[in-house]
């Protein structure tokens, strides 16, 4: 039966079992980080906020806020991964 762990090869148990305990809270965080990007995106779209921030109306953090739900989206998967490997092992 193949196993997801097999993919993570490189990291030793100990490793894989540290990186595994992370998932839940790395989870959380990113999924604030990724609203927050939402919010910066829609500023610079001039759709939310106060019209005398910074952000508002800036093509600069359209850009900024669509970098940020991008990492935001990678770092979900890789704590969603790392959660799925922790239920099969």
């Amino acid at each position: 039966m193949f196993k997801l762990s097999i993919l993570f090869t490189l990291f030793t148990n100990k490793k894989l079992t540290a990186l595994m305990k992370i998932g839940k809270p790395v989870i959380i965080i990113v999924i604030i980080i990724s609203i927050l990007g939402t919010i910066f995106h829609l500023q610079g779209k001039s759709i939310i906020g106060p019209e005398s921030s910074f952000m508002y109306s800036n093509p600069e953090w359209i850009t900024h806020g669509l970098q940020i739900i991008i990492l935001g989206t990678v770092m979900i998967t890789l704590g969603s991964v790392l959660r799925m490997i922790k239920k099969h092992s």
